[in-house]
C-alpha cells in the first residue's frame, strides 16, 4: 500500500576540501541523513494478516476455446465523386442545392419552428467563419487562429445554432469542443467541464444570444466564473452579429489530413472530462464507412432523437447526414419529455427513412401510444438504437415492435449498434432483407458471465442474459478481442473481452494528456506466450463482449460499468435491469436507477440508489428494497451493500436526463445523498472478515515468567513516584495525622486567612471562609448532630449540598462528630424522577442515619413532586444546617487510629454501576501530601477549582486539599457555566491564577461556546499567559482532541500549550497521576491508530504496574494490561452492604501471580501501558509513562477481541460534519451505534452508511444497528462521561424516541 521513501541524498559535486569549515561539513552531514525513516516503518499493512481470503470454488467455469483470430470488417468502398473534405461537401450542397432542407427545428410542443436549408447553412456558417478569423481582435493580433480549440454552448433544443457553430468552426480551422450549458457555478458536470477546457487549452466560447441570457450572473451582469474553469471570453453567434464575408475572401478547405477537426467530450468512471480528438481525415473517413454500413443514399429523410453534440447523434445527424444531403428533423429531449410520440409522428409526417433513437425512446412512444392510431411507421428502413448493446433494449425492441408492427413497422428494420468515444462506431446492424430470418440472440448464464466466459445457459431461466448482436464491424475496420485488465492478452474464443479495434475511422488520442491516451489508442495486442500480434496500433473502445458465429459482434457491458466483487465481475447494467424487472411501478420514479461500487474493508462493495415516486408508501418502498435484494442475490450470485431509495427528481442528471453515476457515488460516499429510505446488509455482503479469535486457556507456566522478564528482553512494565520522603516539620505532621485537627491548628494558628473563596455565575465572591470561621461553622453543625441526630460513633450522615462552603462546613463537622460523611450530589429540582432515584439509593446503600441538607432541598426531599418517584416517608433524620444556633459541642472527637474510617466516596460510574468506596484517615492525609507535593501547594498559593464536589479528585480538591496545605481555593460551581460562560476563565485571568482544575465538560462548554469569541475576550482584557497548568480531573482515557482544541483556541488569549494536562483516578485510588508530558507512539495519522497522551505524572509514593487481567502475571513495557496500583492512600475497600469481601479482596489486596508475589496491589479496573521514555526525570533516570487506555468494565467484548467504546466512537464521529456525539455499546453480539445528528433531519439516513463504513475500516465491526438521534440524548453524568449502559437500558426499552433506527441485514 505504502512504498518505502528513499532519503534524498545531497548533490554529489561538493568537493570536501580543508578550507570548508567543520560547521558547514557538519550541516552537509546533517543534510545526507535522512530526515524520517520511511513510511514503511511506521505503518505496515496488515491486509494480508486481516482479511479473510475467499477460497476459490473448484467448480468455477474457465474458458476452453482456442484463441481468437482478429476479425476483419468488409472493405471500404472507393466512390468517384467524393470530397476531400467535410466541408468541401456542404459548400457543394450549399451551391448546387441552395433550396434543399438540411435540418428542422421543433418548438416545445413538438411542431416545426424553422427549417434550415443547405444554402442558409453555408452562408451562415461562412460568415461564422469569416467573423470568427477577421472581426474579434485586431488585425495585427487576432483572437483566434487556425488550430485554436472554442467550446460550443448550445442547449439541445436549439440544433439550427449548433450546426452553423459546428461547420462555422470547421471552415475557420479553429477546432470545435462540444459542452453542455453550465446550470450553475457549482454544478457537478460543468466542474469536471473545467477539467476538459483545461487539458484542451480553451479560452473562448460560442454561443447563442438566448443561451447567454440563461447563464448565472454577478451582480453587475458578467457571467461568473464557473468552478474549475478557465477565463473565458463568450461570442454570441446569432446572425446579426455576423459579418458578410468580404468579395475577395474565400475560405480554406484543405484535403482532409490528421490534424483534428473536432474532440468530443467523454466522461470516465472516476468522474474525470476528456476530449477524444477526431481527426480531419478520421471524420471524413468514419462519414464514409457509416453511408456504406447504412446504405445512406441523397436526399433521405432522417428523424433524429438523440443529443446532436456528441456520440451517434454527431455522427449520423449532423456529420454524415450533410455528406449525403439528407434531410435531419431534430427531436430534442425537452420534447420527448412533453410529447413523448413526437418523433413517431414525424417520421409518419415525413415518410422518414432512418430514425435514430435510444431504448428509452421506444418505451415512451409505447407508454404513450394506447390513443394513437394514424401514425404510419412503413417507411422506415433503419430504426438506429443507439444503446442496442444494453441488457434491457431486448426487451424494449420486442416490445416496441409489438405494439408498432400493426402500424407497418417491420422487424427487419431495427439495427442496435455499439459505439464508445474513443473508437467511434464499433458495429452496426445492416437493415436485412425483407422476410429474411432474424439474427439468433444468445441466452448466456450469468454465472459465467461473472467468471468471464460464455456459457449458454439451459437449466435456470431467471439467471439467463438474453443478448442481441450488435451487427458487424465497421467497412475498413480490424477488431479484437483482448483482456480488460492487464497486459492486451487475445482472449479465447468462449471469453469475455475488451473490444479492441483499429480503423481510420477511430479517434486519435485524449487532446492534451498524452500519457493516458498511449495506454487506450495505442495498443498492440499480446498472443498466450505475451508476444505482440503484430505492429498495428489498436484502440481500446472500453466494451466488452465477443464474437459471435457468422462474426457477429455481442457486446455484454462496459468496462466503466464493471462492478468486481470478490473476483467475480457483475455489469451494472445488468443489475439495473434485474431492479427494473421486479415490479418498480409503485415504488421506483421513471425508472431511475444507479448502481456502482464503493471500496470498503479491501473489496468492492455494491450500492443501488434509486429515486422513489412521490406517492410511493413505505410499506411498498421496503417490499421493493427487500425483493430487490433476493433477486439480485438468486440472479447474480452477489450481495448488496446497500440499497438507497431518494426523493424523486434529487439525483444529479446529465442533461438528456441520465443519471450521473460518479455524481450520486460522490453524494453517497460525502453523505449528500440524503436518502428517504436505506437497507444496508453488510452482514451478508461482507465475506472477507477475519475470523474471530479464539480464547487461549490462561494457566500461568513456567513458560510465561520467561517471557514476562527474560526472553523478551523487555523490562517488566511498573513507574514509579517519587519518595514521600520525611516530614521537615515534626509539629506539622502531628497536627497533620487527622484533618480534623489540622483545621483545628489552623484556626489557632491563623485564624483570618481565608481558605475558600465562593464564585456566583458574574464571578462575584458570594461567600468566603477563613480558617476560624469554618472551625466554627464546623462545631456548630457537630453541636446540633449531637443534640438531634441521635448518632452513634462511625455512623453514616449523607451530605446533600449544592456546590458551596456549607458542604465542607458540614464534612468538618462530621468528623468533629466522629460520624462518616458521605457526600451526595443533590436531585435536579426540573428532573426528580431522573436524579431523585440516585440519592435515595446512595442513602438506602449507605445506610445513612441521619442527612445534612439546606432548607431549599429539605423541602425537595419531602414534596409531592418527589413522592412521584421515591418513597418520601421513610427519610432518615432530615437537618437543615442553614439559621443553626451558635453551640459549641462538649468535645471534638480524635479517632484512635489512622485507619479507622474518614468518609465515604460514592459514584455511579459510565456503566451505570454505583460503588462506595472507604477512604480512612491515612490515606486521606498521604493523599492531600501528595497533591502538596506535586502540584507545590503551600498558603501564600490560589487555586481556582471548577468541578463538581461530591466524588473523587474533585472532592478532594474541593474539601480536603485547602484545610491540608493552607492555600485559597477559589470554587466555581460548573452549573453557573451554564449562565455565564466565560467566568471561569476571567477569574483565572482576574486573579492571575497559576494553577487551576476543571473537568471534560467545563473544558468542552468553553470550547464550544467561546471557541468564536476569542476577539471579544481579549479586547475585554482577558489574559491566561498566568496560568501554569490547567488540570482536567477525569477517570478516563485523555481527550486528546478536546485538550488540544482548548489549548489551540485560547492561544491567542497567552494561555500556554504547555499548560493543559490531565489527571487520571480511578475507585479504588482516587489519585493516581497528576500533570503530564505528552509523547506518542507511532508516527502521527498512521491508519488504524489512536493517539494517546500521558495521563499524568504518577503521584509521591506511588507505584503503578501492568497486569494481564487473566493470568495477573506482570507484562511488559508497552503491553497493554490492567493498571494496578500501590500506594499508602490507596482506598481501604469497597463499602457494602452485604460484605462481600471476596470482590472486595480481589480489588484491594491482590497479590501477582509471579514475579513479586509478596507486594499487595489495588486493581483499578482500567487497562492502559506504561512505556519507557527519552524524557529524564528529576533523578536523572528515563521516564516512565502511564498511559490509560480505558476502562475494562466498558469493553466491548465482539469477535473475540476487546475493543474500547471510545475508540469506536471517534471514528463515528469523523463520519460525517453533522455527527455531534455517539455512544456504542452491545446487544446480544450486534454492535449498536447511536449517533446524535447536528444537522438537518434530511441528514439521518446519510449518516448510516458511513458510520457502517467507518467502523468497518478502521475496527473490522460489522454493526448491527444504527440509530440516529437528536442532539442531547445520549445521557452524560456530572463528570462529563457518556453512560452507555442508561443508553443501552432506554434503547431496549424504546424510551429513545430515535428519528431513524436502521437494523443492518
Amino acid at each position: 500500500m505504502f512504498m518505502s521513501v528513499s532519503a534524498v541524498g545531497v548533490c554529489p559535486g561538493v568537493p570536501v576540501s580543508s578550507r570548508v569549515s567543520t560547521k558547514i561539513q557538519q550541516l552537509l552531514n546533517t543534510l545526507k541523513r535522512p530526515k524520517r525513516p520511511p513510511l514503511s516503518e511506521f505503518f505496515l499493512d496488515d491486509s494480508e494478516e486481516i482479511v479473510e481470503v475467499p477460497q476459490l470454488d473448484p467448480n468455477t467455469p474457465k474458458p476452453e476455446g482456442r484463441q481468437i483470430i482478429p476479425v476483419k470488417g468488409e472493405p471500404l468502398g472507393v466512390v468517384s465523386n467524393w470530397p476531400p473534405a467535410l466541408q468541401a461537401a456542404l459548400a457543394r450542397w450549399g451551391a448546387t442545392q441552395a433550396k434543399s432542407p438540411a435540418l428542422t427545428a421543433l418548438d416545445i410542443t413538438g411542431k416545426p419552428l424553422y427549417t434550415l436549408t443547405y444554402g442558409k447553412l453555408w452562408s451562415r456558417s461562412l460568415k461564422l467563419a469569416y467573423t470568427l478569423l477577421n472581426k474579434l481582435g485586431t488585425k495585427a493580433e487576432p483572437v483566434l487562429q487556425p488550430g485554436d480549440r472554442v467550446a460550443l454552448v448550445y442547449p439541445n433544443s436549439d440544433p439550427g445554432m449548433f450546426w452553423i457553430a459546428f461547420y462555422g468552426c470547421l471552415l475557420a480551422e479553429v477546432i470545435p469542443v462540444p459542452i453542455e450549458v453550465p446550470l450553475s457555478r457549482q454544478d457537478a458536470g460543468s466542474q469536471q467541464i473545467g477539467f476538459l477546457l483545461g487539458s484542451c487549452g480553451v479560452s473562448l466560447a460560442l454561443t447563442s444570444e438566448v443561451c447567454l441570457k440563461g447563464l448565472p450572473k454577478t451582480q453587475n451582469g458578467e457571467i461568473i466564473q464557473f468552478k474549475g474553469w478557465p477565463r473565458m471570453k463568450w461570442v454570441v453567434t446569432d446572425t446579426k452579429y455576423l459579418t458578410k464575408p468580404s468579395k475577395d475572401w474565400q475560405p480554406h478547405i484543405p484535403t482532409a489530413n490528421t490534424d483534428t477537426a473536432y474532440i468530443e467530450y467523454k466522461t470516465s468512471k472516476e468522474g474525470t472530462v476528456m476530449g477524444v480528438a477526431v481527426s480531419k481525415i478520421s471524420m471524413l473517413t468514419h462519414c464514409q464507412a457509416l453511408t456504406q454500413a447504412c446504405n445512406y443514399s441523397e436526399g433521405e429523410n432522417l428523424v433524429n432523437v438523440l443529443d446532436c453534440k456528441k456520440d451517434m447523434g454527431l455522427w449520423h445527424g449532423v456529420l454524415t447526414s450533410v455528406m449525403n444531403r439528407i434531410h435531419t428533423i431534430a427531436v430534442p429531449y425537452a420534447v420527448m419529455k412533453a410529447c413523448p410520440m413526437s418523433w413517431v409522428q414525424r417520421v409518419h409526417i415525413h415518410k422518414a427513412r432512418v430514425a435514430l433513437v435510444k431504448c428509452r425512446d421506444l418505451h415512451w412512444a409505447m407508454m404513450a401510444n394506447k390513443d394513437q392510431k394514424d401514425s404510419n411507421l412503413s417507411s422506415i428502413r433503419m430504426l438506429i438504437v443507439a444503446d442496442g448493446a444494453n441488457p434491457w433494449s431486448v426487451s424494449s425492441c420486442d416490445a416496441f415492435l409489438n405494439v408498432f408492427q400493426p402500424l407497418g413497422l417491420k422487424p427487419e428494420v431495427f439495427c442496435p449498434c455499439a459505439t464508445s468515444p474513443e473508437a467511434l462506431t464499433v458495429a452496426i446492424r445492416r437493415p436485412g432483407a425483407r422476410g429474411a430470418p432474424l439474427p439468433a440472440r444468445a441466452i448466456l448464464s450469468m454465472g459465467g458471465l461473472s467468471h468471464g466466459v460464455i456459457r449458454v445457459n439451459t437449466e435456470d431461466k431467471n439467471s439467463a442474459l438474453t443478448v442481441q448482436d450488435v451487427g458487424h464491424i465497421m467497412p475498413g475496420a480490424l477488431m479484437c478481442i483482448v483482456k480488460p485488465d492487464g497486459s492486451p492478452q487475445l482472449c479465447k474464443t468462449d471469453e469475455i473481452g475488451e473490444i479492441v479495434i483499429n480503423s481510420r475511422a477511430g479517434g486519435t488520442m485524449y487532446y492534451g494528456l498524452p500519457g493516458v491516451t498511449k495506454n487506450t489508442f495505442e495498443v498492440i495486442p499480446v498472443n498466450q506466450a505475451g508476444a505482440p500480434i503484430g505492429e498495428v496500433p489498436f484502440t481500446r473502445t472500453g466494451l466488452l463482449g465477443f464474437v459471435g458465429p457468422g462474426s457477429l459482434v455481442f457486446v455484454v457491458g462496459k468496462n466503466e460499468g464493471l462492478l468486481t466483487v470478490s473476483g467475480r465481475r457483475h455489469s451494472a447494467d445488468d443489475l439495473v435491469a434485474t431492479a427494473l424487472a421486479v415490479e418498480p411501478v409503485k415504488t421506483v420514479y421513471r425508472g431511475r436507477i444507479a448502481v456502482f461500487s464503493v471500496t470498503v474493508f479491501y473489496d468492492e462493495r455494491i450500492v443501488i440508489v434509486a429515486e422513489q415516486r412521490p406517492d410511493a408508501s413505505e410499506e411498498d418502498s421496503f417490499q421493493w428494497m427487500s425483493r430487490v435484494l433476493q433477486a439480485i442475490d438468486s440472479i447474480h450470485q452477489v450481495g448488496l451493500y446497500c440499497l438507497a431509495l431518494v426523493p424523486a427528481n434529487t439525483l444529479p442528471k446529465t442533461p438528456l436526463g441520465g443519471i450521473q453515476i460518479y455524481e450520486t457515488k460522490q453524494n453517497f460516499l460525502d453523505g449528500n445523498l440524503h436518502p428517504c429510505n436505506i437497507l444496508m446488509c453488510p452482514h451478508t455482503c461482507v465475506t472477507n472478515m477475519p475470523k474471530p479469535r479464539q480464547k487461549q486457556p490462561v494457566d500461568v507456566g513456567p513458560a510465561s515468567m520467561l517471557v514476562g522478564n527474560l526472553v523478551a528482553g523487555k523490562r517488566i512494565a511498573q513507574a514509579i513516584g517519587r519518595e514521600l520522603g520525611t516530614v521537615e516539620d515534626q509539629d506539622l505532621i502531628r497536627k497533620h495525622q487527622f484533618l480534623s485537627e489540622a483545621l483545628q491548628w489552623r484556626a489557632q494558628t491563623d485564624p483570618d486567612h481565608v481558605l475558600y473563596v465562593l464564585l456566583n455565575a458574574k464571578g462575584v465572591p458570594v461567600c468566603t471562609a477563613t480558617c476560624a470561621q469554618l472551625h466554627k461553622r464546623a462545631e456548630k453543625i457537630t453541636a446540633t448532630l449531637m443534640e438531634r441526630g441521635g448518632l452513634n460513633t462511625g455512623d453514616n450522615v449523607v451530605l446533600l449540598y449544592p456546590p458551596g462552603i456549607d458542604l465542607i462546613a458540614a464534612f468538618y463537622g462530621c468528623l468533629y462528630a466522629g460520624v462518616i460523611p458521605v457526600t451526595v450530589r443533590p436531585p435536579h429540582p426540573q428532573n426528580l424522577a431522573a436524579t431523585l432515584p440516585t440519592v435515595r439509593m446512595i442513602i438506602d446503600v449507605s445506610k445513612a442515619a441521619c442527612i445534612l441538607t439546606t432548607q431549599p432541598l429539605m423541602r425537595i426531599l419531602r414534596s409531592r413532586e418527589a413522592a412521584a418517584s421515591v418513597n418520601v416517608k421513610t427519610w432518615p433524620t432530615i437537618i437543615d444546617t442553614d439559621d443553626l444556633p451558635r453551640k459549641r459541642p462538649p468535645q471534638i472527637y480524635k479517632p484512635p487510629t489512622a485507619e479507622m474510617l474518614a468518609y465515604l466516596d460514592f459514584s455511579v460510574s459510565t456503566t451505570g454501576m454505583l460503588t462506595g468506596v472507604k477512604m480512612s484517615h491515612a490515606a486521606v492525609s498521604t493523599l492531600c501530601r501528595s497533591i502538596k507535593l506535586q502540584c507545590e501547594l503551600y498558603s501564600s498559593r490560589q487555586i481556582a477549582i471548577c468541578l463538581d464536589p461530591y466524588c473523587g479528585l474533585g472532592f478532594v480538591l474541593w474539601c480536603l486539599s485547602s484545610v491540608y496545605s493552607g492555600h485559597q481555593s477559589i470554587l466555581i460551581p460548573p452549573m453557573e457555566l451554564e449562565s455565564s460562560l466565560a467566568v471561569w476563565l476571567s477569574t483565572l485571568s482576574q486573579y492571575k491564577i497559576r494553577d487551576t482544575f476543571c473537568s471534560y465538560s467545563v473544558m468542552e462548554l468553553c470550547t464550544k461556546g467561546l471557541g468564536t469569541q476569542t476577539e471579544m475576550l481579549k479586547t475585554r482584557g482577558l489574559n491566561l499567559s498566568c496560568v501554569r497548568s490547567c488540570v482536567v480531573i477525569a477517570e478516563e482515557r485523555p481527550r486528546l482532541a478536546l485538550s488540544q482544541s482548548f489549548s489551540k483556541l485560547f492561544k491567542d488569549l497567552g494561555l500556554s500549550p504547555r499548560a493543559v494536562s490531565t489527571a487520571f483516578g480511578s475507585r479504588v485510588n482516587l489519585a493516581i497521576c497528576l500533570y503530564e508530558q505528552k509523547v506518542r507512539l507511532v508516527e502521527r495519522g498512521a491508519p488504524q491508530s489512536i493517539p494517546l497522551m500521558e495521563s499524568g505524572t504518577i503521584l509521591p509514593g506511588v507505584r503503578v504496574i501492568i497486569v494481564n487481567p487473566e493470568t495477573k502475571g506482570p507484562l511488559g513495557d508497552s503491553h497493554l494490561g490492567e493498571i494496578w496500583v500501590n500506594s499508602p492512600h490507596n482506598a481501604s475497600g469497597y463499602y457494602t452492604i452485604y460484605g462481600e469481601e471476596s470482590l472486595q479482596a480481589d480489588h484491594f489486596n491482590t497479590k501477582l501471580s509471579f514475579g513479586d508475589p509478596q507486594t499487595l496491589w489495588a486493581r483499578t479496573g482500567y487497562l492502559g501501558f506504561i512505556k519507557r521514555t527519552e524524557l529524564l526525570d528529576a533523578s536523572g533516570d528515563r521516564h516512565d509513562a502511564l498511559f490509560v487506555v480505558g476502562s475494562l468494565d466498558e469493553t466491548l467484548e465482539l469477535r473475540g477481541l476487546r475493543y474500547h467504546p471510545i475508540d469506536i466512537e471517534t471514528s463515528v464521529s469523523r463520519a460525517h460534519r453533522s455527527i455531534a456525539e455517539s455512544a456504542v455499546f452491545t446487544w446480544t453480539n450486534l454492535l449498536v451505534v447511536v449517533a446524535e445528528l447536528s444537522g438537518s433531519e434530511q441528514e439521518a439516513l446519510d449518516l448510516v452508511p458511513l458510520v457502517t463504513n467507518v467502523v468497518l475500516e478502521e475496527h473490522h465491526l460489522i454493526v448491527g444497528v444504527v440509530v440516529i438521534v437528536d442532539p442531547g440524548v445520549i445521557p452524560i453524568n456530572s463528570r462529563g462521561e457518556k453512560q452507555r449502559m442508561h443508553l443501552r437500558d432506554s434503547f431496549l426499552a424504546d424510551q429513545l424516541d430515535p428519528i431513524y433506527v436502521a437494523y443492518n441485514m
